[in-house]
């Protein structure tokens, strides 16, 4: 892991905010060893249920013709979940912060490319790929070692990392559930954020795909025509059904969804840019709302078969500077939302047995 920057003792006690008479995440969770002769082993050896891991980049966004921005989430949602509340309904010592990837090298290269130039291009390709190499080993590693990780920042072209290395770990390919306006399943044109899913289904490391939300408008006909032919597969829902026709239910789509991949490991990936008025590289008005996605995490976080969680997209300092904390702290709420559905007080729900009659009761209409 030569590229992995390590997150300290002293950068947990720097961000956070000690109160008396309070116990704050940053008190309680783990962190690397000064000195630790193999990552792997450590992981391995530690009681810790998940590793937080952040990717500070957006070469794979402006591949994509999208903002720069998404490089900013990792140090904003750190700096919100050191500062979260310990206490009975969550447990920071079930959680160990592993560190950044260090992608300083490829942020310099691609900071004067446009995408417009064909030569450019090709290079936001490569860097692209390049990080693929590392995010893959990372999650490997991780997913080898019996944890969940758990993704922070970067574009949606880390979805083919977080898949090929939990593919590689498992020794098979793996499921994935998508919160996302967008399909990210388009054409194998050199990788950037919107084709991580394609990459990752063409190469066999993604078994089934169902994309939840979909929003009509920025889908096009040829991703359309693409997933029809490979249905068994690949399928979706969209947004303007469920939220604005009101021809399906959120809940009823939630259930379709999670029987469609339940049955082998999945991983999570949520696209911010599916929230009204998040900052992100792909900003939108319209969208489910906050808590939707918070039940959406708890729900399918919930099974044994979920092996990872990625929160990608947000851009902060896209924002407004008075509330650029805020995407932080939505992703704060997002991560405590999946360890408390994987909470063993609460106990795993297995793959028969998760009971929809609740969700319904209590969903957002």
């Amino acid at each position: 892991m030569e590229k992995l920057i390590p997150f300290t003792g002293i950068d947990l006690a720097r961000i956070t905010n000690h109160r008396s008479g309070e116990i704050k995440f940053g008190e309680k969770m783990s962190v690397l060893p000064k000195t630790v002769d193999s990552i792997a082993d450590f992981l391995t050896n530690s009681p810790v249920r998940y590793v937080l891991f952040g990717i500070p980049e957006d070469i794979g966004v402006r591949a994509n013709f999208g903002r720069p921005g998404a490089g900013s989430a990792w140090e904003s949602a750190i700096r919100s979940i050191a500062n979260i509340q310990f206490n009975k309904f969550c447990k920071g010592n079930e959680l160990l912060i592993l560190g950044q990837l260090d992608v300083a090298e490829e942020m310099a290269e691609a900071e004067n490319l446009n995408y417009h130039n064909i030569a450019d291009r090709k290079k936001f390709n490569d860097l692209v790929v390049r990080i693929d190499k590392e995010v893959c080993h990372i999650i490997s590693v991780i997913v080898k070692a019996g944890k969940i990780p758990i993704i922070i920042g970067g574009g949606h072209n880390n979805s083919y990392g977080n898949i090929k290395g939990t593919a590689l770990a498992k020794g098979k390919p793996v499921n994935a559930i998508n919160f996302d306006a967008h399909s990210d399943f388009r054409i194998l044109e050199g990788r950037h954020s919107g084709n991580g899913f394609s990459y990752a289904y063409e190469e066999g490391f993604l078994h089934r795909y169902f994309i939840f939300g979909l929003h009509e408008n920025y889908t096009s006909k040829k991703v359309l025509s693409k997933i029809k032919k490979i249905h068994a597969r690949v399928r979706y829902n969209t947004y303007d059904e469920i939220a604005i026709r009101k021809q399906k239910h959120f809940e009823t789509e939630m259930e379709t969804a999670h029987n469609f991949i339940k049955d082998q490991p999945y991983g999570i990936e949520i696209d911010l840019d599916a929230i009204p008025n998040i900052a992100s590289s792909a900003m939108t008005i319209s969208g489910f709302s906050v808590e939707q996605l918070r039940q959406f995490i708890h729900l399918f976080g919930k099974n044994q078969n979920a092996s990872y969680l990625h929160i990608c997209e947000g851009a902060p300092d896209l924002g407004e500077e008075k509330n650029n904390h805020l995407i932080g702290k939505l992703i704060g709420y997002l991560i405590t939302d999946f360890m408390k559905a994987n909470d063993p007080m609460i106990g795993i729900i297995s793959n028969m047995d998760v009971d929809f009659s609740v969700v319904k009761s209590t969903s957002i209409k």
